[in-house]
């Protein structure tokens, strides 16, 4: 042991910050899952709060509950089947370009929106948006059109959530599977060609292929994510009007946990949630190696 840490000592301290990083944020606060059991008010600690076994599981009778729920699957499905394909598309897409400024020009322009904050999204959403002076309310009724309260209403949130997801991480999703094109063997496209493949042939039968193991991994790592749909995106442009289909988990917890002050229950729900977002990876990781072979472990 002592042998390996002195051959690997420079490895190891260049992961060392990672580690420490890790174990800080990520494993010694899973101490406090023991809230999710406890009656765990001000002026307790986790560690002297008194038991209550289940009780704080109650919320799965709340029929609020099973509509956060419906929220957050129907949320998570439309960003995934949307969002988990655009950035595939999109780099084969950039990968096709041939003169190198505007590949480069393209790939600058598509990533930079996901170094905005969603808050700044959000702000840029409300000024398009608005009814009063919104850019694209003024263009519905110079077209004939009727203005549409796109912020307050129950049919256009969830499209308007996907496509400002789109918006702003379908570039940035891109660079991994163009820096996994990069790896595929020139001479395998220049065989196809001498074979008569046209691109769109050497797309799905060198492309496609060359790249499946990293969409594997990006695929795993993506579950944890799914129902955790993200409440930095959705909590600002979240109202009154929109809340029957906006309020989701992390919605639900942060209602429930710091405004309310149940924060045994809110934790109880996190649990929940972490349970399901590792069922999933379970589930799709060993799918993932039967069908190509390919998975984290």
């Amino acid at each position: 042991m002592l042998e390996r840490l002195a051959k690997y000592r420079s490895q190891y301290i260049m992961i060392a910050p990672a580690v420490i990083l890790l174990l800080l944020f990520s494993y010694i606060p899973m101490a406090g899952i023991q809230v999710a059991f406890k009656n765990f008010h001000i002026g307790y600690t986790i560690w002297n709060a008194p038991w209550t076994g289940l009780e704080n599981f109650s919320f799965l009778k709340d029929d609020q509950f099973w509509v956060v729920v419906k929220n957050t699957i129907i949320i998570a499905v439309l960003k995934f089947v949307f969002g988990f394909p655009a950035p595939i598309i999109l780099a084969l897409l950039i990968n096709e370009v041939r003169h190198s400024g505007f590949k480069r020009f393209v790939q600058s322009v598509s990533y930079l929106p996901h170094f905005f904050s969603w808050i700044v999204v959000a702000y840029i959403l409300q000024s398009l948006l608005t009814l009063d002076g919104g850019l694209v309310n003024q263009f519905v009724t110079k077209t004939g059109g009727d203005p549409i309260f796109f912020l307050g209403s129950t049919e256009w949130f969830r499209p308007m959530i996907v496509a400002s997801g789109l918006w702003k991480e379908v570039g940035w999703n891109t660079i991994l599977y163009l820096a996994a094109i990069t790896t595929i063997d020139p001479q395998l496209y220049e065989a196809a060609k001498v074979e008569g493949a046209g691109r769109m042939a050497q797309i799905r039968h060198i492309t496609l292929p060359g790249i499946m193991p990293t969409i594997s991994i990006v695929l795993i790592l993506s579950m944890p994510s799914l129902i955790a749909v993200g409440m930095d995106q959705i909590y600002p442009l979240m109202n009154p009007a929109n809340q029957p289909v906006a309020d989701v988990l992390d919605t639900y917890i942060l209602r429930s946990g710091l405004q309310q002050g149940y924060f045994g229950m809110a934790t109880a729900v996190g649990l929940l949630s972490s349970v399901i977002s590792l069922i999933l990876v379970l589930v799709t990781n060993q799918t993932a190696r039967k069908i190509n072979g390919e998975g984290l472990w």
